[in-house]
């Protein structure tokens, strides 16, 4: 069985990560608004995360008089800022990888150059084995990439989802033009929109430190606002409105985060092609 490049390592553990949660939100039944959540529901994801989170946006839904929608907003920020820290700490190990990187790829391009007119199995093995010897060099592990934030935030941002479709209370409000608990046309495109703003806002941030950007990362990074899209389309309102008010945050919180950390692209290792 033919290996999987190593280019394409990385981008598909991304994909793993951004598109899963995606496609586990759109599928799973018990997020069903017919099965309410309330203080007696079995199970312990139910009890300690989804009912909590239920629970929150009655009691700000109450404090602004019944507005829903402004506590799913309120909620949507509440968490983004509590999980804030582990986003801090990821971009900063991303930014030093990125910078280290950028360093020593111009002889990672003269690698592909010695070898690119040689397609012969020995050639595609002398070649990697020569690219790890590089990231031994320069002490850089490619697949590290800081997943851990990611996965850690999965069950919140799950439990939240689940508990905006079981919280029957927020199907009988309206919010701006729309119904919470009905389809909408307009805010799937909405949220769409956000995201692709995000994933653009992220492709330059990583190109001011990275001296070769990965084309298979841009395109993975498409996905996820089309799919997003598409399970918005035969969802509440509500959850397109929660999507949109998280990645709103993410494109606040990346240019802040590049802001702080960002430090001028570093200048490539001079090298001669390898012959």
């Amino acid at each position: 069985m033919k290996k999987v490049s190593r280019k394409w390592v990385k981008p598909i553990i991304v994909l793993l990560i951004g598109v899963i949660p995606v496609i586990l939100l759109s599928g799973c039944s018990t997020a069903s608004p017919s099965n309410p959540i309330h203080s007696d529901s079995p199970g312990f994801f139910n009890h300690y995360f989804i009912y909590p989170f239920s629970y929150l946006i009655e009691f700000f839904a109450n404090t602004f008089h019944g507005d829903y929608g402004l506590s799913i907003v309120l909620m949507t920020l509440i968490i983004r800022f509590a999980i804030l820290p582990l986003m801090l700490n990821q971009t900063k190990k991303q930014m030093a990888m990125k910078e280290k990187l950028a360093v020593f790829q111009p002889e990672l391009d003269a690698l592909k150059e010695k070898y690119k007119n040689d397609v012969s199995a020995e050639a595609r093995k002398q070649q990697q084995i020569e690219t790890m010897q590089l990231y031994q060099k320069h002490r850089f592990n490619p697949l590290n990439i800081g997943c851990l934030p990611m996965l850690l935030q999965w069950p919140i941002t799950l439990a939240f989802y689940y508990a905006i479709l079981r919280t029957p209370e927020i199907a009988a409000h309206d919010f701006l033009w729309f119904s919470l608990g009905d389809k909408d046309l307009i805010m799937p495109f909405i949220a769409v929109a956000v995201y692709y703003v995000q994933f653009r806002v992220s492709q330059s941030v990583s190109a001011q430190v990275q001296y070769n950007p990965n084309k298979q990362m841009a395109f993975i990074g498409l996905l996820t606002p089309i799919m997003m899209g598409a399970f918005s389309l035969a969802m509440p309102a509500a959850v397109p409105l929660y999507w949109a008010v998280g990645g709103i945050f993410i494109i606040v919180q990346t240019i802040l985060f590049n802001r702080m950390y960002a430090k001028p692209k570093p200048k490539p290792i001079q090298t001669t092609t390898i012959k």
